[in-house]
């Protein structure tokens, strides 16, 4: 019968472990189900013959902590967690976040800022030599120099902040088990240096002969332009097939060196990832403090696929799980499917079959499969590539048997649709299911703005494509009888995106007749094009100027303007309209945004505006009768009629 892994020396005492050969330290609370990182990185381990135990959201502040079950033989695993931990920790006005989805009973502040670099400070502490190996999120997107943007500055490699040996970067299913094996044969930790999807640091400099020297990590704290150059060349060096190894150079002595990225896993592969016997829930130590809450909307979904071709500049998966697209097969995720059907708290309802994109499902042309991505041009950025496949069958053959299972009353789909490959798609049937079967009410997706111009800065497609799936979603759902909407995510404050292109929006979202609910101002978080954007004010793709909003105050009015029909943002709507010279939103017409306001703080004198429009003033006052005497006369004769019944 399948168990959690030990988090305690009671739980290895019971199951006949004397030493551990691996401890994994991790950022978040303990749960055992596939789409945590750190349930299937220690279940991979597990499965090839190594014992792992894991020590969950370790007190920083006490040294005894990292102690609980022992000194591992072979070495540390170490990941900040499922999020990036400033992510986590900050909003984008870097304000701590009151709630915690990882930590039971979403309880915040169970896990330290720059979380990786601060436990493995903490075990060096204790195990001055032990192998260290960091992955995750955090630690993948900061494998290099990069921008921080809660300290406002550019940070070294995380390897050497961290003090760690060795970085697996990306999704390390393969890696971690051949850094295992090397240390379980009785390799130097120093000496592993040749893994694919693996960083180390080293001074010897004959490690970066047949390598893409980088600029220094002095030069481009020093300028933004190599800052920009260098990250691009990161940029187009993500790609398994095509990747050169990448040298970066600290202080003309230490060289931490990126090897190519580890291989796409085949369909068999993923499958296997996800066959594995997982406990698919929290550890039952956190009943106590109300479970963790991030399970809930995971442990009744399917994950169908990893990988993004959809190349937007403001998204990290391109640095973390690459363009070319992995997917499980459909047996595989049936399988699952009635696995959850069995459980008790299963109501009927899968919540979500996807991955980063839910309609992308294959890689997007055939040349990917063995020659990996182009590194001179996106899949579906600014137009389609002539050799796009768009095919969503599979996806819509696998939505049906799904559908079809016993005690499975709906199936929806919560990822993100990707519209413009919706649109591209001659056959409607993916889009008609979608409707008739996979939402309820409503379909979120993500044109992120109206503006072509942010949008060429957002690697969006332009807006006529969006439009044109509005009409087609419109047009299906009447013909299926359903009254359904589109709800657009919506971001503001993107490097590019100029008031007059704020103010855009918020015309076109007059005109649509929308009052988006949810808006994000853009986060610069590490290793994306358009957080190098922020930090350089330069395009990396062409090295050219680019606007940034960073003033906090234009940050508020390019986002009271998307939300401008609320009362709240009404003075920064104003403010907004005048900086810009547009005066012309200002009035009763019905194309204005907002009425003019008199005296600052005041409501609007409604009487005033019905006037204005020549509509019909609805006042109490004027609608009582005029003759005082009569209406008194009559509500007396009222009151003594009530009194005698």
């Amino acid at each position: 019968m399948q168990q959690f892994l030990p988090v305690s020396k009671k739980d290895m005492k019971e199951r006949g472990i004397e030493q551990l050969d691996f401890v994994y330290v991790c950022g978040d609370a303990y749960v055992d189900h596939p789409s945590f990182g750190a349930a299937i990185i220690c279940r991979i381990l597990e499965l090839h013959g190594y014992s792992v135990g894991i020590i969950p959201q370790p007190d920083w502040k006490d040294d005894n902590s990292i102690n609980i079950l022992g000194e591992p033989r072979l070495g540390f695993f170490v990941s900040a967690g499922n999020m990036d931990s400033m992510v986590n920790h900050y909003s984008v006005s870097k304000h701590h976040r009151e709630y915690d989805n990882y930590s039971p009973g979403g309880k915040a502040g169970l896990r330290p800022d720059y979380a990786t670099i601060v436990y493995c400070n903490l075990i060096r502490h204790t195990y001055k030599d032990k192998p260290i190996i960091i992955g995750g999120i955090e630690a993948s997107l900061r494998r290099l120099a990069h921008y921080d943007y809660w300290s406002n500055k550019v940070r070294r490699s995380i390897l050497l902040d961290s003090g760690a040996d060795i970085i697996s970067y990306g999704m390390g299913e393969r890696s971690v088990v051949e850094i295992a094996d090397c240390l379980a044969s009785g390799m130097d930790v120093k000496d592993i240096t040749y893994i694919d999807g693996t960083v180390f640091k080293t001074r010897d400099k004959s490690f970066t002969e047949d390598a893409i020297i980088l600029p220094s990590f002095e030069d481009i704290k020093a300028d933004k332009k190599a800052y920009a150059s260098s990250f691009y060349t990161q940029y187009v060096n993500t790609d398994a097939f095509t990747a050169k190894k990448l040298v970066e150079t600290y202080d003309g002595a230490m060289f931490v060196i990126q090897n190519p990225p580890q291989k796409p896993l085949s369909r068999q592969e993923m499958d296997d990832v996800y066959a594995i016997e997982y406990m698919r829930t929290y550890h039952p130590m956190y009943e106590k403090d109300g479970g963790i809450p991030a399970i809930k909307e995971v442990k009744f979904s399917l994950i169908s696929n990893r990988g993004c071709f959809g190349g937007c500049n403001f998204c990290a998966l391109t640095f973390h799980q690459g363009r070319i697209i992995q997917s499980r097969s459909q047996e595989s995720i049936i399988d699952e499917a009635k696995l959850i059907t069995q459980d008790p708290e299963f109501k009927g309802y899968i919540h979500d079959v996807g991955g980063p994109t839910a309609n992308f499902r294959n890689p997007s042309c055939k040349k990917q499969i063995e020659k990996g991505v182009c590194t001179n041009r996106q899949c579906l950025f600014p137009t389609k590539c002539p050799n796009l496949q768009v095919d969503h069958k599979d996806y819509v053959q696998l939505l049906t048997k799904l559908r079809k299972l016993p005690k499975v009353k709906k199936v929806f789909v919560r990822s993100g649709v990707r519209f413009d490959y919706v649109m591209y798609d001659k056959d409607d049937s993916f889009l008609r299911d979608l409707c008739k079967y996979h939402i309820s009410g409503q379909l979120k997706v993500a044109p992120e703005h109206i503006s072509n111009n942010v949008l060429s800065y957002l690697g969006k497609p332009d807006i006529s494509v969006y439009n044109a799936f509005c009409d087609k979603y419109a047009k299906i759902n009447k013909e299926l009888g359903l009254k359904q909407y589109l709800v657009p995510y919506l971001m503001s404050s993107h490097p590019g995106s100029t008031l007059d292109d704020a103010i855009a929006l918020a015309e076109y979202l007059r005109d649509h007749h929308l009052s988006p609910e949810q808006v994000q101002d853009f986060y610069p978080t590490p290793s994306t094009i358009s957080t190098t954007m922020y930090y350089t004010e330069i395009d990396p793709r062409d090295m050219k100027p680019v606007y940034v909003c960073k003033n906090p105050h234009e940050k508020a009015m390019q986002r009271a303007l998307i939300q401008y029909k609320r009362p709240e943002n009404y003075d920064l709507v104003k403010e907004a309209l005048m900086k810009a010279g547009r005066e012309d939103l200002i009035g009763f017409d019905e194309n204005c945004l907002i009425p003019p306001r008199k005296i600052k703080g005041k409501p609007v004198n409604k009487k005033a505006v019905e006037k204005k429009n020549n509509k019909p003033v609805n006042n109490k006052k004027n609608n009582r009768p005029t003759d005082n005497k009569k209406n008194k006369k009559k509500s007396n004769e009222r009151t003594k009629n009530r009194r005698r019944k």
